[in-house]
């Protein structure tokens, strides 16, 4: 057969005219860039770039981190948001960034319906410790040391509108005593003051606490899971101890802004899902007291209908506003 130059090029124009933008996309050798709303160098940026270097490999595709950190994740969040949904633009959304501003801020200028859900990546849970001078051993001292003293119970968060926040109003109403939250700029000031007693709570991750708990200043009572963790095998959950009510965590999880066509969803979904079941990534997070979550879209829509349920009612109690 005779080869006619003409209508093989008009065959490829058509072929074109009717490839959907998915199919183009999908075969785009354009970088895939993850936006970190929190400065470079910290825990969870550094998982983040050892999952893009891991789903560089497997896509065949560049996939880059760009951190852009401000206003409590708004930056991050309202810069994805308004980016061009062709899958070459996404979000590490966290729980405050995305669930509890959304909650929070009614003049925010995004909203969950600006983001596609594409995968979960991982956790951390909260822990219940004191110091160790109170004489508190278990949850239910803390109620018999708040009516001892009379006095609220002051715990540490990272401001207003915050986890740690929402989780002690959480607290307070469960064991039906008075707290009062004080906000720190970082975790080292309020270790500080928890230690030096000017404050009976904290909240933070436990990998941070450990140390201080195997020198005596302080005491872990429990953890914010449904499970013992087994990097932390000694220390009982909220819910073995009757709290179920005090289950939390924070999480991390991949989003991109609303209109991403499905097929690149699923692409990117499907390799962050890959890179985070990897056996040495998660004993990496194990170590540091996180918790490996892959998972795909409809398990991070999941997991944002829970926080607008519990974090809501929270929220919604105690007529929380922030502009």
């Amino acid at each position: 057969m005779k080869f006619n130059r003409r209508a093989a090029i008009a065959a490829l124009a058509a072929t074109a005219a009717f490839a959907t933008p998915q199919t183009v996309m999908a075969q785009s050798d354009d970088p895939i860039t993850f936006v970190v709303p929190y400065g470079a160098g910290g825990l969870i940026d550094g998982i983040v770039r050892q999952v893009a270097d891991m789903m560089t490999k497997d896509l065949g595709q560049p996939v880059l981190v760009e951190n852009k950190p401000g206003a409590n994740g708004i930056v991050g969040a309202q810069y994805v948001a308004s980016a061009k949904p062709d899958g070459h633009t996404m979000l590490i959304g966290a729980t405050g960034p995305i669930s509890l501003n959304v909650l929070l801020r009614p003049n925010l200028t995004f909203g969950l319906d600006d983001f596609a859900p594409v995968a979960t990546m991982l956790s951390g849970p909260l822990s219940v410790a004191v110091p160790s001078n109170i004489g508190v051993d278990k949850i239910e001292d803390l109620v018999d040391y708040a009516n001892k003293t009379g006095k609220p119970l002051r715990y540490a968060t990272l401001g207003p509108g915050s986890v740690t926040h929402l989780f002690g109003l959480t607290m307070a109403k469960e064991l039906g005593v008075e707290m009062a939250d004080v906000a720190y700029r970082n975790n080292s000031s309020a270790l500080v003051d928890l230690i030096g007693g000017q404050a009976e709570l904290n909240f933070s991750s436990p990998i941070s606490l450990l140390e201080h708990q195997k020198s005596g200043d302080l005491k872990i009572l429990a953890l914010t899971t449904p499970e013992r963790m087994e990097q932390f095998p000694d220390i009982p959950t909220t819910t073995e101890l009757g709290y179920p009510n005090l289950v939390s965590s924070f999480w991390f999880g991949l989003m991109a802004p609303a209109g991403t066509p499905q097929e690149m969803i699923d692409r990117v979904s499907a390799a962050t899902e890959k890179a985070m079941s990897d056996p040495d990534l998660q004993a990496q997070m194990l170590k540091v007291g996180m918790i490996p979550e892959p998972g795909g879209p409809a398990d991070l829509q999941k997991q944002l209908d829970s926080d607008m349920t519990f974090w809501g009612a929270v929220v919604k109690d105690n007529e929380i506003v922030l502009q």
